[in-house]
C-alpha cells in the first residue's frame, strides 16, 4: 500500500533472489536460470541486419516451445564507428577496440559463445578474439566454405562493402577454402554499395531491379555463385523472398546455421 503522502512503496530485491545475486556479481547472469551455451550477439552493425539475424536464427531453430530456443545476450551497439571508414580512412574512428570491449562485456555477463553478424567487422576479429577467452564464430569462414562447395570449379563472386573488399576479408578466406574469389569492377561495386548504404542502411526500399542486375552481371562474367558478404544485402535477401535462390550464398543464413549447430540445437527443414 502507499505511504500517507500517496507515494508508491519502495521495493528492494530480496536476499537470495536471482536479481540480488546478479546485482552483487556485477550483472553476470545466473547460470541456474540460463541454458548453455549462452550466445553473445555483437549487434548493431547495422541494426536492421541484427534484427533480421535474430529472426532468421529463431526460424532456423527446431523448437516446440520458447524454452527450446537458444538463450542470447544481445548488444545492439548501433553507434559503433563505421567499419568501412575504419578500413579506408586513416583518420576515421577505429571500431576495433569498441567491438572488443563489447565482446568483453558479453563474456563478463555470462556469454560462452560469440557471434558477430557483420562481415566487414571481421576485419577486426583478431582484436575481438584477443580480448576474450570464449570462441567467436566466423560468419566469413562458414560462408566462404559453403560458397566454394557451391561454386565448384567456378569463381566465387563477393558482394560486400568497399572496406571488406579492400581488406580482403572474403578473398583470403575463399582462397583458404580452396576457391577462387571474384570481385566486382568499380561500376558494379558502386551499385552494390548503393544497395547497402543508400537503401538498406538508409531505411529506404531496395531497388530489386538493381539487385537483380548486380547478380546477372556477376554470373554473366563467370561466377559460379554470389556471396552476399554484407548483412545489409542479407536484409534484402530475407525480406524479398530470395531464400533458396541457387544463385546466392547468404552470409547471415550461414551464420544462423552454424550458431544453431554450435548451440547444440537442430535446424528446421528449411535451413538444413
Amino acid at each position: 500500500m502507499s505511504d500517507p503522502d500517496g507515494a508508491p512503496p519502495q521495493r528492494s530485491p530480496r536476499e537470495g533472489t536471482s536479481l540480488e545475486a546478479g546485482r552483487l556479481e556485477g550483472g553476470r547472469l545466473d547460470g541456474d536460470d540460463w541454458s548453455s551455451p549462452v550466445v553473445g550477439v555483437l549487434g548493431g552493425l547495422g541494426p536492421a541486419a541484427t534484427a533480421v539475424f535474430l529472426d532468421v536464427l529463431i526460424r532456423a531453430t527446431s523448437a516446440g516451445s520458447d524454452q527450446e530456443h537458444l538463450d542470447l545476450l544481445v548488444s545492439q551497439h548501433s553507434t559503433t564507428p563505421d567499419r568501412t571508414a575504419g578500413i579506408l580512412d586513416p583518420d576515421a574512428a577505429d571500431p576495433g577496440p569498441v567491438i572488443a570491449r563489447d565482446a568483453r562485456m558479453l563474456e563478463r555477463a555470462g556469454a560462452s559463445l560469440l557471434v558477430l553478424p557483420c562481415n566487414t567487422a571481421h576485419h577486426y576479429a583478431l582484436q575481438v578474439e584477443s580480448a576474450v577467452t570464449i570462441p567467436l564464430l566466423s560468419i566469413v569462414k562458414t560462408t566462404a566454405e559453403v560458397a566454394v562447395a557451391t561454386a565448384g570449379d567456378a569463381p566465387v563472386a563477393v558482394f560486400a562493402t568497399e572496406g571488406n573488399i579492400h581488406a580482403r576479408v572474403y578473398q583470403d578466406e575463399i582462397e583458404r577454402a580452396g576457391g577462387t574469389p571474384w570481385t566486382p569492377d568499380q561500376a558494379l561495386q558502386d551499385d552494390v554499395s548503393r544497395l547497402i548504404y543508400e537503401q538498406v542502411k538508409a531505411g529506404k526500399p531496395v531497388d530489386l531491379t538493381l539487385f537483380e542486375s548486380c547478380l546477372d552481371r556477376a554470373l554473366a562474367q563467370g561466377a559460379g555463385t554470389v556471396v552476399l558478404g554484407c548483412t545489409e544485402l542479407s536484409v534484402a535477401y530475407d525480406q524479398h523472398d530470395y531464400r533458396g535462390d541457387p544463385r546466392m550464398v547468404d552470409s547471415l543464413t550461414e551464420l544462423a546455421r552454424i550458431t544453431v549447430r554450435e548451440g547444440g540445437k537442430e535446424l528446421t527443414p528449411a535451413f538444413r
